[in-house]
Parts: structure tokens; sequence; C-alpha cells
């Protein structure tokens, strides 16, 4: 007899005697039992009957004079319908995915997200700066979806029931309100946490840390623009550049091929294997390139007494390394002269004007760009709630489902900005907003 006839024949068997002990029960029960009624109904109850059915569909004939097909009559299948909507709802799962696209773990939705509500406090923003990343970054979804279809993504809030169409909502509603209410010279309802209780969904980030289950606030790094002298020719103090591609250069990708360390050795320099294909911007210590590098964006203050800002462009596509100190990252970026701190942005372009105080930069690929976001700490002893846009992303970010990188100001130095942020939580608690 072969192992699959064996199978089944045992399932058979196994069918038949739970059918057997139902009508035997009955039987008993109907000459012996006051409770007659009772036991009928608790026989013919759709869970019952769901079971059975269940039992008797794992019969299949091996052929039609065998065995004949068990009939589900449409009362099984009302039971089952009625049983399958009382189970709780299965947990939806999200794939997350890194900077390069590719499949790195799942988590489950409720796992990370609950529904919630903000505390009574006011909410703490600069009403005219939360309106500029707002409307830059609407802006940015209605003129470059087509060119960069990863912003359409719904991300981890799609768990939630959350779509991009809904992201919109959120931010033109905020928009319409800042608008009005700053045109009536009175502070922002956005800042009333009832006023935010009443019209938003407000959805509670609890972290999710693969190298620490135990973290459950979210890290909040700072950033910052820092200013820098510089100048606008090599000199013996002012001796490591920035570097602009060329436009008629870019297609070759030949700087794909070349680390940081590479590109400070000289190859871009005269006598250097790629020289002439690539404009230096300016000229800053090490330690000032390394910051450009770091935050993004620098304020280069130059010795002929003008100054510019300079964000990046693109990098050499390799992949920014947790953990490694800055100056032994292999990653390089190539910078742009642009007129504000730029965020988010396929190209240089593009790119999101921002502000400091009501930009955080994240995952935008797996949580959402234009998400926004009120996080929750205490301060002296005092609850304090912070709201800000995800305007802004960076290698740190893909994936990382645990942490948000605050922009804190311009500073002119690592002391300054360091005093600064000693005021801001380290960790804090955090939710995201989406209008009703």
């Amino acid at each position: 007899m072969s192992i699959l006839f064996s199978q089944k024949i045992r399932l058979t068997l196994g069918a038949a005697a739970l059918l057997l002990v139902g009508i035997g029960s009955s039987h008993l029960y109907n000459n012996h039992s006051p409770n007659k009624q009772l036991v009928q109904q608790q026989i013919n109850s759709p869970q019952n009957q769901f079971q059975i059915a269940q039992a008797a569909s794992l019969t299949t004939p091996l052929n039609a004079n065998f065995w004949q097909k068990t009939t589900i009559t449409p009362a099984v299948i009302s039971a089952k319908a009625n049983l399958a909507q009382n189970l709780p709802p299965k947990p939806i799962s999200f794939p997350i995915i890194d900077e390069w696209k590719k499949y790195k773990f799942s988590v489950s939705g409720n796992q990370i997200l609950a529904t919630s509500q903000l505390p009574t406090n006011k909410i703490n923003f600069n009403q005219s700066d939360l309106l500029t990343v707002l409307i830059n970054t609407r802006k940015y979804f209605q003129e470059h979806a087509t060119e960069d279809p990863d912003i359409l993504r719904t991300g981890l809030l799609s768990t939630q029931k959350v779509t991009t169409a809904d992201i919109f909502r959120t931010l033109d509603f905020m928009i319409d309100v800042l608008r009005e209410d700053i045109a009536n010279n009175r502070i922002t309802r956005l800042q009333n946490p009832n006023f935010i209780n009443r019209n938003f969904r407000v959805i509670r980030w609890t972290a999710y840390n693969p190298e620490n289950n135990e973290q459950k606030q979210l890290r909040i790094t700072k950033y910052a623009v820092f200013t820098h002298p510089g100048s606008r020719k090599r000199t013996s103090t002012y001796n490591t550049p920035i570097y602009s591609l060329k436009d008629n250069l870019v297609a070759d990708k030949f700087y794909t091929r070349y680390t940081k360390q590479d590109v400070l050795a000289g190859i871009y320099e005269p006598g250097g294997r790629e020289y002439g294909k690539v404009e230096p911007l300016a000229y800053l210590t090490r330690t000032g390139l390394e910051e450009a590098l770091m935050q993004g964006t620098v304020l280069v203050n130059f010795t002929d007494g003008s100054q510019a800002f300079f964000n990046v462009d693109k990098n050499n596509g390799m992949s920014y390394v947790r953990g490694l100190k800055a100056t032994a990252q292999r990653r390089y970026w190539y910078f742009r002269q642009v007129d504000a701190i730029k965020g988010y942005g396929y190209k240089i372009d593009s790119k999101i004007s921002i502000k400091p105080g009501v930009t955080f930069a994240g995952d935008v690929l797996n949580i959402g760009l234009g998400r926004v976001v009120v996080i929750e700490h205490n301060q002296g002893g005092r609850r304090q709630l912070q709201m800000g846009v995800i305007a802004d992303t960076g290698g740190a970010f893909l994936p990382n489902l645990h942490q948000l990188d605050f922009l804190a100001g311009i500073f002119p130095s690592q002391k300054a900005f360091g005093q600064y942020i000693s005021q801001l939580p380290e960790y804090a608690t955090a939710y995201f907003l989406v209008k009703k």
C-alpha cells in the first residue's frame, strides 16, 4: 500500500470516527438525557458543523467507484463564513528593503504601530517654518512622482490602511490650516492637541531595532549645517576640495569606481588618473570636509567675504557602513551649490528646501516621505511635544525603523551644536498624524 493511500485511509477513518462519535452521542442522549434539545443544538452548531465539514473534506476519492465526494451544504458554507468573521485579524506583514531595493526582512505592522491619542500638551514648532516644509514637500510629490516613484510607496503605514492619498490629504489640510491661522495672526490650531486628536488619526510608532529588542522609543539623533571657513583656491590651510561632477561627463559613471580615499589621494588633481573630470567648488580643512559629508550641507564663509551653501548631489554608489568611523568610510559625495538647506530629492535640482526645527531625516523607502511626526519627551520634568515632517534621508536610514534625525539648525562649531542639542532628547515616543 502506498504512503499516499495509507495517509488518505487514516484521514478518512478519522473523519468517519468524528461523525460516528457525533451520531453516537446524539443517540445516547436521545434515549437517556433530559437535555436532548440542548445536545442536538450543540451538534448542529455552526462551529461543529464547520469542524465536521473540515474533517470530511480531507477525504479525496481515488476513483468514482471507491468513494463519493462529501457534499458541502449551504449551511456548512455559511457556518464557515461566520466562524471566519469571528477570528482575530491576521497581522499584516510589510517587506523592508535597503537603499538598493533589496529585500532585508519583514515586520508585522501591529508590532510597530498602534492607534493612540496625543497627550494634552501644546505642540511646539515654528509656524512659518513648518508651513514652508509642508508646501515644499507637497510640491515635490506633485512635480517629481513620475521620475521618483519610490515616494509613492505606501510604506509601513499601509499596514494601518493608510494610503498615499491619505498622506496627500494630511499635507493639504495642514497647509490650509496654517495659512488661515497665520493670515489671521493667531496661534495655529495645529499646536492644540485636542484639535489634532479630533481631526487626525494618531498612530503610535514603537521602535523596531533588530540589534536591540529592548528598544521601544525612537532614538532621536541630530544633524546640522555647519559654517566653515574656506577658500576658492587651494591654500596651505584650506587644502581639501569638495568637488562637483561636470554635467557632460556624469553619464560615464566613472566616479563610481573610486572610494573617498582614492579621491583624497589626488585622482582628480593635476597628474591624477581622472584629472579634468570634476570641478573644485571650494577648499576646506579635512575636518570641514568630513562634516560636510556627514551632514549633507555646508555653509562656507570664504576668505573673500562671500558665503554659499553646498549640498550633496551624487555619491559613488558605495554603501555607508554603520559603526565605521567617518574617515574610514568608502562612500564619497559630490556637491553642488544651492540656495538653501536641502533635504530629500532624486537629483540636486529637485531637492526639497527644508528648515531647522521642523524637519526629520528618516527611512523614506520604508516609512515614507512627507509623514508628519510628533515626538514626545520630558525636559526638566515637563512633557514636551515637537512636530516635524520627514523631508530628508541619509545612508544611516536605509533601512531603519528605530531612529529619526532632527535638523537642529546652523552652527559655527561642534561646541555650539553640542551645547544646543544637550537640551534635546536622546530617545522619544513618536506618533504619526494622518488626516481622518
